[in-house]
């Protein structure tokens, strides 16, 4: 690499690396909102969460319960299982930002 390309670079990573560090703080008031509005709406989607899936596996076990055919009820018991995952999967990580957002703010 031409030495003329290696001080055009180092001088444009320099420009980068000084003008982060001049935006910090600009950053920091501007995440604030961000994150107290994240915070806010997490609490009313856990229960959003946990209600939707309440009735939905309620009524994927009453399907299960009327089905008739082994391959009906097979299908219907793979239903309930995939749910049951995806809705815990879902809880866990909005529970995981809840209590990790203070971290991600203060690292920020």
């Amino acid at each position: 690499m031409n030495n003329k390309y290696k001080k055009i670079i180092a001088l444009l990573m320099a420009a980068v690396l000084l003008t982060g560090v001049c935006y910090a703080a600009d950053f920091k008031e501007a995440l604030k909102p961000v994150a107290e509005g994240i915070e806010s709406f997490l609490i009313p989607l856990i229960l959003i969460v946990g209600a939707f899936g309440t009735v939905y596996c309620i009524s994927l076990g009453v399907k299960l319960g009327k089905a008739e055919e082994p391959q009906d009820r097979e299908k219907a018991k793979n239903n309930l299982k995939s749910a049951v995952i995806g809705f815990v999967i879902i809880f866990l990580l909005i529970v995981g930002l809840k209590l990790f957002l203070p971290a991600l703010i203060k690292w920020m």
